[in-house]
Formats: C-alpha cells, sequence, structure tokens
C-alpha cells in the first residue's frame, strides 16, 4: 500500500471518482466535508466530518494526510492557505483565489490576450443603468454561482425593474452573444511542466445545468487548436499542478470564448472514466501525488448524460448493455436540478 494519504476537500460525487481513482492506485484518501451525508465518504478512507471554518477538526485533517487536493472552488481562501502551511495544497491556493471571484478571473484571461465575452462588474442599480449596451445579458453573482444559481438573464432596461436584485452581493454582467456550441478542454499539467491534455468536448445545457457531453466535438479544426492552446497557456501562466477545466462559448461566425476556468476534475470529463486508458480523475491523483505521468489515450468516442434529480430513478431499473456505463453517485436525497449520476455510452473509432 502506498504511504500517500491524499487529503481532498469536499464530499461530493467529484470527490467519490477522485477517491475510486486514487484506491486504484493504491493512494488511500481522507475526505474533509461539512455535509454528514456526503457521497465520497462511501468511496474513500477516511472520512471527516466538520466546518471548512473549523480549525480544530481542519487540524485533525492535516494531521492525517500527506497532501491536499479539492473537489470544488468554493471552499474558503483562508481555510486552504491554514492547511498549505503545514501540508501543500494542490492546486495552489492562490489560484482559487483568483478563480473564485468572476471579475478577476475574467481579468485574468484578459490579462493573457484571451477572449471572453464583453463585461463589467457591478455595484449598484446605477451601475447597471450605465451599461445597458450589455443588454441582452447575464447578471452574475461574483461569487458562489455554479450551475446556474446566482445568475439573472436581463434582456432589456425594463427587466431590471422586474427582478429584486440584492445589491448586498457584487455582480458582473456578461453581454449574450450568439451562441452556436460550448465546448470544454481538460487538461492535466504535471509538477515538471509536462501535460495531458484531452480533446475539445461538446456539451449541452438544459436549464443552465450540463446536460449532456461528447468526444468528438463537432468543430473546425482552427476551434480544436486554439481552445487547446488557450487552454496550455491559462494553466501555464498559473503554475498549475493537476486537472483543470477551460469552458468555452463558440459564437455563429466561429469565434472563441472563454466562458470561465474550473480548477478542478470537470463533469464534463466524467466520459473520460470509459473513453480513455487514464481518466482525468488519474491523471489528477498521478499530477498532485508526484506519480509517474501515463501518455493519455483516447480509446473509444464517447456521450453522457447527466442524471438530474428523478432522471436517475429510470436508469437506476434501466438493463445496461456492453457499451453503456451507469454511475449512480448514491446521494441520499434527490432533489430537482441536483446531480444524482451519470450515464456513459461508448462508441468505436
Amino acid at each position: 500500500m502506498s504511504k500517500i494519504n491524499l487529503g481532498i476537500l469536499g464530499g461530493g460525487q467529484l470527490g467519490s471518482m477522485l477517491a475510486t481513482a486514487a484506491k486504484k492506485l493504491n493512494v488511500q484518501t481522507t475526505i474533509y466535508c461539512d455535509d454528514e451525508n456526503a457521497p465520497a465518504q462511501k468511496f474513500a478512507d477516511n472520512f471527516i466530518l466538520g466546518d471548512y471554518s473549523d480549525e480544530k477538526k481542519i487540524s485533525e485533517f492535516i494531521n492525517k494526510v500527506s497532501i491536499v487536493t479539492y473537489e470544488f472552488e468554493n471552499i474558503p481562501f483562508n481555510t486552504l492557505d491554514f492547511i498549505n502551511r503545514h501540508k501543500q495544497v494542490l492546486p495552489k491556493p492562490n489560484i482559487n483565489q483568483v478563480i473564485q471571484n468572476r471579475f478577476s478571473e475574467k481579468n485574468f484571461i484578459n490579462y493573457l490576450g484571451i477572449k471572453t465575452t464583453d463585461y463589467v462588474i457591478i455595484k449598484n442599480l446605477k451601475d447597471l443603468n450605465n451599461n445597458l449596451k450589455l443588454l441582452p445579458g447575464i447578471l452574475k453573482t461574483t461569487t458562489l454561482g455554479y450551475d446556474g444559481k446566482g445568475q439573472i438573464r436581463l434582456n432589456n432596461k425594463n427587466e431590471i425593474d422586474q427582478h429584486k436584485i440584492d445589491f448586498n452581493n457584487q455582480y458582473i454582467l456578461e453581454k449574450i452573444i450568439n451562441l452556436k456550441k460550448e465546448i470544454s478542454v481538460i487538461i492535466t499539467r504535471f509538477k515538471n511542466q509536462t501535460y495531458e491534455i484531452y480533446e475539445p468536448i461538446e456539451n449541452i445545457h438544459k436549464d443552465q445545468i450540463l446536460k449532456f457531453s461528447e468526444i468528438p466535438a463537432k468543430i473546425s479544426s482552427n476551434i480544436l487548436n486554439l481552445s487547446t492552446e488557450w487552454a496550455k497557456k491559462i494553466s501555464e501562466e498559473l503554475d498549475y499542478v493537476g486537472t483543470l477545466c477551460v469552458e468555452y462559448f463558440i459564437d455563429e461566425n466561429d469565434n472563441l470564448y472563454v466562458n470561465e476556468i474550473a480548477p478542478r476534475v470537470h463533469n464534463s470529463g466524467h466520459l473520460t472514466i470509459n473513453s480513455h486508458n487514464v481518466s482525468q480523475f488519474e491523471n489528477h491523483i498521478r499530477a498532485v501525488c508526484a506519480l509517474d505521468k501515463l501518455e493519455t489515450k483516447k480509446i473509444y468516442n464517447a456521450k453522457m448524460i447527466n442524471l438530474i434529480g428523478e432522471d436517475i430513478t429510470e436508469y437506476r431499473n434501466k438493463k445496461v448493455k456492453e457499451n453503456e456505463f451507469f454511475f449512480d453517485y448514491q446521494k441520499k436525497e434527490i432533489k430537482p436540478k441536483r446531480k444524482m449520476g451519470h450515464f456513459t455510452t461508448i462508441i468505436k473509432i
């Protein structure tokens, strides 16, 4: 058994799949989470329940593990920084500090000369009324939003008054483009500045939550090359270690824009468990634990369906074919808009 005990902050399905990948590599895992029903505890070697600001519990976690990573980006920076003073946290906490805030994230992307949609910081109603040129647009909280949470679509000035916007929060307003499709590029960067890059994945969202992912993406060679190049540039500038995802928009004129960066394994990459010889989860474990890098190869094309809410009920009773793979996240309660599992179909190349 490996002497590495990897600490994972967060106990959702990404933590479950990281723990499963770690087990394959003889890496022990300890999950730290504030949810007593966290599904990842069923897949890890150890589980510690505690608040992310509970220094005593966090210290218990630190004493148990060799190195630390995280499965979602909204962990308080102070917590990551505290842990990092005792045990190395990868990706580095300062990366999360940049990416946790949508405004600083987009400023960073533009600083690299990489294109995003037009955006502006919104602190009050006056800011909104001064930036009507960005309508139709999406008003997003600068922090803590995911899967459509903290987002309001504004088509015109009249709609501003219809929404009770809480200006105790800070927002960014992003201009809506004529969207043709969305893609993501998943990249794993290792400590010796080497990479494994997965080809772009084509994604379809429903109610602002990822519903379908597919490889290969139906995109031009120019988009393929540019999206891969930008993902590499971002991970290099961040001095990133681990798996990262860059989400992109493509407009009707085939212009490419970065939507956002996810400093972790990503929902669209679940299909890599079955489509590739090394999944995004295994590559993340290999990178943060400084294990050998394997050349990552696609074995199959693949399609993945996210099972949201009650979708899971049908699939729990579904007969699975040889080229189909059902993943049940084993969450205690089915809720609307909650990711409950996924279903992957592999297709011969």
